[in-house]
């Protein structure tokens, strides 16, 4: 879910309270404050040799002893106004960080949305090789054929 998708929940029902649902089907608890907005960025090379850079927009989420709190979709928004200029783009996709059990980054993938209620689900991220094409024996893209990895080539 983009910057933007997310907002546009925001705004649409800013009277609704927010779940944070987790990959396992549980829920953070509802009483969960948002503690950073943050513009994520990481610049990597893969075991290729190309270089790559990602951005997200990152959620932290912190759970307290105040069992009262409530965040509302309207308060949230609150927050989001007042990181005009920190994020490059409303296209980066949102992730929420949360201790579960060890503090984990976890994409927001989507929202089931009612006027009471946002429900953002999450997933947890999944390693990936980006060179396969010079990594994984008799691994072939369609226009690159015989490119693969056999001992001693060197690649990754």
């Amino acid at each position: 879910m983009t910057v933007t998708s997310f907002l546009e929940l925001l705004r649409r029902y800013p009277d609704a309270g927010i779940t944070i649902r987790l990959p396992d089907g549980n829920d953070v608890p509802a009483h969960f404050h948002i503690t950073e907005v943050g513009h994520l960025v990481k610049s990597f090379i893969d075991c290729g040799g190309k270089r790559h850079h990602a951005g997200s927009c990152l959620l932290q989420v912190w759970v307290a002893d105040d069992t009262d709190h409530r965040l509302t979709a309207g308060k949230l928004l609150g927050i989001f106004e007042r990181t005009d200029g920190l994020l490059p783009s409303n296209e980066l996709p949102v992730e929420i960080e949360h201790e579960a059990p060890v503090l984990t980054q976890m994409p927001v993938t989507g929202c089931d949305a009612t006027p009471e209620e946002l429900v953002f689900h999450t997933e947890f991220k999944k390693a990936d090789c980006l060179a396969k094409e010079l990594c994984i024996p008799d691994f072939s893209l369609p226009g690159l054929p015989g490119q693969s990895c056999t001992p001693g080539s060197g690649c990754c």
